[in-house]
């Protein structure tokens, strides 16, 4: 989680913008792929794990001026947690698992 943070660190220390799209925008582009990498495969359960994931979007979307809630701030923003988005990446690897879009060697 560190490298997700640095790299949301860099964003506001390099954007001299106030404009919000730009700055989800580059989240979205250059820290969510970090956190996201490989979910399929460690996806994790245990809630203090759930919670840094997430920590690093909230963090990010705090930074963010005029927002104050964090579900606030992701409906504003049009985002979703990173537990949903894990939860709909699981749900999408067993439905290309289930009707053969994958082809896996066991």
């Amino acid at each position: 989680m560190t490298k997700a943070h640095q790299r949301a660190n860099a964003i506001h220390r390099c954007f001299h913008s106030c404009n919000v799209d730009l700055l989800v925008r580059a989240y979205i582009t250059y820290v969510r792929p970090l956190v996201e990498y490989n979910s399929i495969i460690w996806s994790s359960h245990y809630k203090q794990n759930i919670e840094r994931i997430e920590s690093v979007q909230r963090r990010f979307t705090k930074w963010l001026p005029g927002l104050y809630k964090y579900t606030e701030r992701l409906t504003m923003l049009d985002l979703t947690s990173l537990e949903l988005r894990q939860l709909w990446f699981d749900l999408y690897w067993c439905y290309k698992l289930v009707f053969g879009l994958v082809d896996v060697h066991i």
